[in-house]
């Protein structure tokens, strides 16, 4: 699977269609936090690490909608400056990644009226990632059974 490499991260969203992680599997998810805000709110982008070792970074645009281009994990996306006050870290709400991961079954992008993504869906196995653009990325998992939809 690809997702892009870090030029094209940095030129902004990911383009074409929403099968974005089809058959991928997840081995962690991690938010990026600024660091001297704490960890209390929600993080400034979410990281989905891949088995292959590449990871997909999912942030905010100024106008509250969701960008999903390639990661850089390990190392932080270049627009941690300074880079010694970011870090990456896991989320409390969030499961830990059964053995070998959740395989992605299909990925949904949901839409604003103006046509700008403002929602993810990841399917997996055993339940689901919603991920909303606005201030900052937020970020649930519920489960359900092998990725169909669950009640929120």
């Amino acid at each position: 699977m690809r997702v892009g490499n870090d030029e094209e991260a940095a030129r902004g969203p990911r383009q074409g269609n929403a099968e974005w992680l089809a058959g991928a599997r997840i081995v962690g998810v991690l938010g990026i936090f600024y660091r001297p805000e704490g960890r209390m709110g929600e993080p400034e982008a979410v990281a989905f690490l891949l088995d292959d070792g590449q990871s997909v970074l999912l942030t905010c645009a100024s106008d509250g909608s969701l960008h999903v281009g390639a990661g850089t994990w390990p190392r932080l996306p270049d627009w941690c400056v300074p880079a010694a006050q970011w870090e990456y870290a896991a989320m409390a709400r969030l499961p830990q990644p059964p053995d070998g991961g959740w395989t992605v079954l299909r990925t949904e992008e949901r839409r604003d009226e103006r046509g700008e993504v403002d929602e993810a869906v990841i399917r997996c196995e055993g339940g689901r990632f919603v991920v909303t653009g606005g201030d900052t990325v937020g970020i649930r998992f519920t489960r359900g059974h092998r990725g169909a939809a669950a009640t929120t």
